[in-house]
């Protein structure tokens, strides 16, 4: 049985993010992000809470530069479970969220994000680890 390392880092990714929080080292040697922290990405998104797996997964926050936010459960880097959804105009979505889409009939955050993003706004995207959240 292995025992798993961890640690406080605080790391700038060649893009210019930024992860300050716990990551642990595997068994072959490879660091990941896991237990509390906080990723800003070089164009302003910050995502502060937990994860596991070097993914967003549990309980956080994800804020980006327009206001818009999300406060609530993660899984996979995608929004799922129960979350609040403040969208820039000041409305806000509450409810239950299945990988980024609302369990309950309200918006699919991605695809609204995306749509109005590219209309209003231009395109905004935050990649982690082959996962794209689309935001306005």
């Amino acid at each position: 049985m292995s025992v798993e390392e961890s640690f406080k880092v605080t790391y700038i990714f060649p893009n210019g993010d930024t992860y300050e929080g716990e990551c642990y080292r595997t068994s072959e040697g490879v660091v990941v992000r896991k237990g509390v922290g906080t990723q800003k990405t070089a164009i302003g998104i910050t995502y502060s809470g937990k994860w596991s797996g070097d993914k967003m997964n549990g309980a956080g926050t994800l804020v980006h530069p327009s206001g818009a936010k999300y406060e609530g459960d993660f899984m996979d880097n995608m929004y799922h479970g129960n979350g609040t959804y403040h969208f820039p105009d000041g409305t806000k979505y509450i409810g239950t969220f299945n990988e980024n889409s609302s369990s309950s009939g309200g918006p699919n955050i991605s695809r609204k994000s995306w749509r109005m993003g590219k209309q209003k706004m231009g395109m905004m995207a935050m990649w982690m680890k082959q996962t794209c959240i689309l935001l306005r």
